[in-house]
C-alpha cells in the first residue's frame, strides 16, 4: 500500500504543480491528493495509512513551498474525516466519497487560507468562495476514476482493498 500510494502522490503532485503552468486554469486544478487521503480513510484502516496521510500533506508542503506542516495537518484532518465516515455509515458507496472530496478540498481550502492568514478574514474573503466550490466540484467528478486507478493499482500489487460497501 505504502509504495502504491507513494507513487500516487508524486503523479499526483506532478500533475497539479505542472498542469496550472501548461494552461490557464489558475486555480480550478483538482486537488488530486485530497482525493487520495480519502480513498486512504474509506478503504484502510492501518496506522500507516493516518502517517502515509500524513506524509502526502507534508509532501504537498515541500513541492509547493507553503507553511511547512499546513498541509500535513490538513490532509490528516481530511483522512480522519473520511475514516470517521466509513465507520460511522452503514454503507459506504462511492457517493459518500465524492461527498468527502468535495467537503475536503473545501475545508483544505478554507483551513489553509485562514491558518496562513493568521485567522483573519478580509472583507473580499467572499470572493474566494466561488472558486473554492469550483475547484471542490471539479476534483469530486474526478473522484471515480482515481478511486477506481487506485483499485486497480492495489490489485495489481497483490493487496486486499478494502470495499466501499463493506
Amino acid at each position: 500500500m505504502l509504495a502504491v500510494f507513494s507513487i500516487a502522490t508524486l503523479i499526483a503532485l506532478a500533475i497539479q504543480t505542472t498542469l496550472p503552468h501548461l494552461l490557464p486554469i489558475g486555480m480550478f486544478v483538482p486537488d488530486l491528493v485530497v482525493i487520495l487521503a480519502v480513498d486512504l480513510g474509506l478503504k484502510h484502516h492501518q496506522a500507516l495509512a493516518a502517517a502515509m496521510a500524513f506524509a502526502m500533506g507534508y509532501a504537498i508542503d515541500a513541492f509547493s513551498g507553503t507553511q511547512l506542516g499546513l498541509n500535513a495537518l490538513m490532509m490528516t484532518l481530511v483522512f480522519l474525516f473520511a475514516y470517521w465516515l466509513s465507520r460511522s455509515l452503514i454503507s459506504t458507496g462511492s457517493a459518500v466519497g465524492i461527498i468527502a472530496v468535495f467537503l475536503g478540498v473545501m475545508a483544505t481550502d478554507f483551513g489553509n487560507y485562514l491558518i496562513g492568514s493568521g485567522f483573519s478574514l478580509p472583507s473580499h474573503a467572499g470572493a474566494m468562495i466561488p472558486p473554492i466550490l469550483i475547484q471542490a466540484a471539479i476534483t469530486a467528478l474526478l473522484t471515480p476514476w482515481v478511486f477506481g486507478i487506485m483499485g486497480r493499482a492495489t490489485r495489481m500489487v497483490g493487496l486486499r482493498q478494502r470495499s466501499l460497501r463493506e
